[in-house]
């Protein structure tokens, strides 16, 4: 029979009593309240039979406080969750009781934790937390998890080979669905690094929305993931990579250009980034982003290159995960079991502390997230544990308690711009090391940061040449790349959309003398469905790429 809930309601003034007592969080108990859990338990079916002196509730908060503790072992954390305990007297079971609860509960209670505290954490109103009418959010991956270099984690992870050899330990591949304004979690998936970040995130889809804007990096531009992300409804600000010279299918007056990913729609904006730091040193790079917000007027350029950059508070949220939290330790468990508990117990833990963060800075109104330390919020945390359960004499969930006034009392400066060469300190990291980074070696502040859009790609055919006159072939000239050659030839065949054009005439129009190089240009062309071909040398447009149509803007 399942034993009932040793407290009524979450704004009880009671304590867990008995052998309940250990079951608590200190006072992020006010997240994850003892009828949740018990009511998780229940739909997992992992309540315990009998009642003895560790029930499966007191299982999950043990588990949490695993978490909590990650440097620690099973009896000392244990002592940790009984320390402030008003009746004392309680036992100690061994760590091998303590491995049998654990083995007892199982992931699926995490699991579903997690899914429930997962979400959401900043209002709109809140800094940072949207642009416009959209909430932002990113993608992205952390393969630094690290688990014991046990048989059966073996065979379910595998080992990663570098440069150098192979790595020490097996590794599980975290993909994260972050809102960046708060560094919270939407959503979370793991598994085998051996597969990639796009199979991870293709399984978080289903959380973006029209409310949302989505940033990623180079690593989510293939066309197929564009795709499935625009038919969420969801925006994306991604960035392609470098290789990818998308042609123009209209210049917009910001100097971005729209253009057709299969048949999606998108903007793209050629940026160049340069920053001043305060030894003198300027260092520049390029974007290129891809965007559905279409409209010029409404979402300028230069805005939404500098919004990008948000995508960089999911870096943040990793290393307050796998550095601050979990303290680079490698997770205790030897078989995969045991590991997805221990992953969805550290997730669900990082959450509610997120979304403490969260209820303490938005009482101050006009308080940006970045300002609240992580650090001091978990050291608060832990510190209350050890104080024994909060008895909700603060309020309800939701408003600001110790833990929040730790953090309002230490709040952080204004955060400054600066940067620093990204360093690889693993031994056997299988990245390279960038030696020629032109960044500072350590932090620098930025004085100035400026952003030159590069205007669309030239469509204008070039003025004929004639051949030189000691009958050598002319060459490419200023301007006739094969991208520019590509951009011209669809603005010319754009004069007649529904013709029909032979690539000879075409080349003669244009100016182009070898017109075998030519063809094999389209060609490739065709293969990537700009044109196709209808007869022997002859080809058409295809039908997205007969008109810009500028008046079909996203307006999600």
């Amino acid at each position: 029979m399942r034993e009932q809930s040793a407290i009524v309601s979450p704004s009880s003034a009671q304590v867990p009593r008995g052998v309940f007592a250990p079951g608590h969080l200190g006072e992020l108990g006010r997240y994850l309240p003892v009828e949740l859990v018990d009511e998780v338990l229940a739909e997992s079916r992992t309540v315990q039979r009998r009642l003895r002196l560790l029930p499966s509730r007191v299982g999950v908060y043990f588990l949490l406080a695993l978490s909590l503790f990650p440097s620690l072992g099973y009896v000392r954390v244990w002592d940790k969750l009984t320390a402030g305990l008003p009746d004392g007297g309680h036992a100690r079971p061994s760590e091998k009781a303590l491995r049998d609860l654990r083995r007892r509960v199982g992931p699926a209670p995490l699991k579903t934790l997690f899914e429930i505290v997962a979400g959401p954490l900043g209002q709109p109103r809140t800094p940072g937390v949207c642009y416009r009418r959209w909430r932002t959010v990113a993608f992205d991956g952390c393969s630094s998890v690290k688990a014991p270099d046990q048989e059966r984690n073996l065979n379910w992870l595998g080992k990663s080979r570098t440069r150098l050899g192979w790595a020490g330990y097996p590794m599980i591949r975290l993909m994260a669905l972050c809102e960046t304004g708060t560094r919270g979690l939407l959503g979370a998936v793991f598994g085998p690094a051996e597969h990639g970040e796009g199979f991870y995130a293709r399984q978080l889809l289903h959380l973006l929305s029209p409310r949302t804007l989505l940033l990623a990096d180079r690593g989510f531009d293939a066309n197929d993931f564009l795709q499935a992300v625009a038919d969420t409804g969801s925006q994306l600000l991604i960035r392609l990579n470098p290789r990818r010279r998308p042609a123009v299918l209209a210049a917009l007056p910001d100097g971005s250009y729209l253009t057709l990913i299969g048949p999606l729609k998108i903007r793209i904006i050629d940026a160049e980034i340069s920053m001043t730091t305060s030894d003198g040193r300027r260092v520049s790079d390029h974007y290129r982003l891809a965007t559905t917000l279409l409209d010029h007027r409404s979402d300028p350029a230069a805005t939404l290159v500098r919004l990008y950059h948000e995508r960089w508070e999911i870096e943040s949220a990793f290393y307050a995960l796998r550095h601050t939290l979990a303290d680079g330790q490698v997770l205790r468990s030897a078989d995969p079991t045991g590991l997805e508990q221990e992953v969805w117990a550290q997730l669900t833990l990082y959450q509610v502390l997120r979304a403490a963060m969260v209820d303490a800075v938005e009482s101050v109104a006009g308080t940006d997230p970045d300002r609240a330390s992580f650090t001091i919020a978990l050291e608060a945390a832990r510190d209350h544990v050890v104080r024994g359960p909060d008895p909700l004499r603060e309020g309800a969930i939701g408003t600001v308690g110790r833990i929040g006034r730790a953090v309002l009392a230490g709040l952080l400066p204004k955060r400054r711009l600066r940067t620093c060469n990204r360093k690889v300190k693993a031994p056997m990291s299988r990245y390279y090391s960038r030696l020629t980074d032109p960044r500072p070696r350590s932090s620098s502040t930025i004085e100035a940061l400026d952003f030159k859009i590069h205007q669309a790609p030239s469509a204008q055919p070039p003025p004929k040449t004639t051949a030189p006159a000691d009958g050598r072939r002319a060459g490419r000239g200023p301007g006739r790349t094969g991208e520019g050659q590509r951009n011209r030839t669809l603005q010319l065949m754009r004069t007649d959309p529904q013709a029909t054009w032979k690539s000879c005439d075409l080349a003669r129009s244009l100016g182009y003398s070898n017109i075998h190089s030519f063809r094999a240009s389209m060609t490739r062309w065709t293969a990537e469905g700009l044109i196709r071909k209808v007869g022997r040398g002859t080809y058409m447009l295809e039908q997205g790429w007969t008109s810009p149509d500028l008046t079909d803007r996203v307006t999600r």
